[in-house]
């Protein structure tokens, strides 16, 4: 899911207060004589600068408004966008907490400081501070808007849904609250809804990056691909070098049966490296039966010492390589993806370094570049356990429950003696608000798992169970997939 960059600084920077915007342009620069001992022409005076971007003499007429009368939150309110707006953040925080303090029932500076936290990513304070802005204005747009997106991202999309509407009702609602709407609507099921909405922010915005992506998305799920490389096409021309774009991109390319034009999009964008063409083999090593030996020791720090000795004796060797990447891909991803890296660069075909190089970039959490890669190698080698089971893994870290899913139905088709796939499967569902599917699915689960293995699964769906009945009695949730 493709989630908003709330514009913070365009939020805070015009929030001019309604009332004391009547700037005064042509008044000599002498700053403050005629007019230190009146605030509220000192006030006029900042409103004036800080409408025409200069923030820095804004914020001197504000402090002099402040100085000369204290308790005045209008002031207070706008001291702070003009710091934010300077970056000053900490001082900027200062300042909405100030007004108020001043002036605790006025909702913008309640919104204007859940801007901020949420920009300094303290994401339950901005939550709390965006709620006191609805509890005092239902119609504070910009609080409705950034609070969906808080909800979304925190898997409640109903919730999200609720605040997107509030946020749009407003006939002059902006672009972004429609995108957090659409994006809502398709978490909780209602595609029509959706599209309806995505189109309603194009036809404002008709290059917004956010908006294209998103209907990307959702012509993927309907398996309009080339629908969907035509807005990735655009969002990446808009936004050249983007990672996630490019990942998408070369996804959509991929489902269409472009696995070409996918490889070159993946490769520009940095997410594969360019691979020399050189002939498989059989890599085989060289060394005394004490190095063998010590190299196959069971304890890591020896078998990495004799690893390494004999990769110098074997320069390049893919197998060594491939044999250290897997020592360090617990304990140091980082050192791990390198060896993988130069083992794959020996030998570019071999489906098992691919994957063993994807497997540790989802130990790094560099999912969306693991998922390319073992599309690739699933391509080839759709048998290839390893590859299906990070590929699940990377996909559910993404929150792509649906494309997640997939992967774990296959996963236990080909071990159906693994009941943890069936707690998987049943989150995937949950999480997704298929509460029917989930709960078939956990009770699998508990007849199935072993206490001695799946102690921290077991009591967390005990634990979800009571909930997830009386919501399915409730009628909540999306409807249950077909099978």
């Amino acid at each position: 899911m493709v989630l908003l960059n709330c514009s913070v600084s365009l939020i805070l920077a015009f929030l001019l207060v309604p009332g004391f915007a009547a700037p005064v342009l042509g008044q000599a620069e002498d700053p403050f004589g005629d007019h230190a001992a009146d605030p509220v022409k000192l006030f006029e005076r900042g409103q004036g600068f800080h409408s025409r971007g200069d923030f820095a003499r804004a914020l001197e007429f504000y402090q002099q408004a402040i100085k000369v009368r204290p308790e005045f939150p209008e002031a207070e309110f706008q001291r702070g966008n003009a710091l934010v707006s300077l970056g000053r953040f900490e001082e900027g925080e200062e300042a909405f907490r100030q007004a108020i303090q001043l002036r605790n029932e006025w909702s913008l500076p309640h919104a204007a400081l859940g801007a901020l936290l949420l920009r300094l990513e303290r994401e339950q304070d901005a939550e709390t501070a965006l709620r006191q802005a609805l509890k005092h204005d239902a119609k504070n747009g910009v609080a409705a808007r950034l609070l969906a997106d808080i909800r979304l991202r925190a898997g409640d999309p109903r919730q999200a849904l609720e605040l997107a509407r509030q946020a749009t009702d407003d006939v002059d609602a902006p672009t972004s609250a429609w995108i957090v709407r659409a994006m809502a609507e398709r978490a909780v099921g209602d595609k029509a809804a959706a599209s309806s909405s995505i189109e309603r922010a194009l036809q404002s915005e008709p290059e917004n990056i956010a908006a294209l992506i998103e209907r990307a998305e959702l012509h993927l799920e309907d398996a309009e691909f080339a629908k969907a490389v035509a807005d990735l096409t655009t969002a990446a021309r808009l936004r050249p070098g983007d990672k996630h774009v490019a990942s998408r991109l070369a996804f959509a390319h991929e489902k269409s049966g472009n696995v070409e034009e996918a490889q070159r999009v993946a490769l520009a964008a940095g997410l594969l490296k360019e691979i020399p063409k050189t002939e498989d083999g059989i890599a085989t090593v060289v060394g005394t039966p004490e190095e063998i030996e010590a190299a196959n020791n069971d304890d890591p720090a020896i078998a990495r010492k004799a690893l390494e000795g004999l990769l110098e004796k074997n320069q390049n060797n893919p197998t060594l390589l491939a044999r250290l990447g897997a020592s360090y891909r617990i304990d140091d991803p980082s050192r791990s993806l390198e060896y993988y890296r130069r083992a794959v660069e020996v030998q570019p075909a071999n489906p098992d370094l691919a994957t063993g190089y994807a497997a540790a970039l989802v130990k790094a959490r560099r999912f969306e570049e693991a998922v390319v890669i073992l599309r690739r190698v699933i391509a080839v080698s759709p048998d290839n356990y390893a590859a299906h089971s990070n590929l699940a893994t990377a996909l559910y870290s993404l929150k792509r429950y649906g494309e997640a899913l997939s992967e774990y139905e296959w996963l236990l088709k080909a071990r159906p003696d693994l009941a943890v796939i069936h707690y998987f499967i049943a989150t995937a569902h949950d999480n997704l608000g298929e509460y029917q599917d989930a709960l078939g699915a956990y009770e699998t689960f508990l007849a199935r798992a072993d206490v001695s293995s799946n102690q921290l699964e077991i009591e967390k769906v005990k634990l979800r169970l009571p909930t997830l009945r009386r919501q399915i009695q409730l009628k909540e949730g999306a409807k249950r997939r077909r099978q």
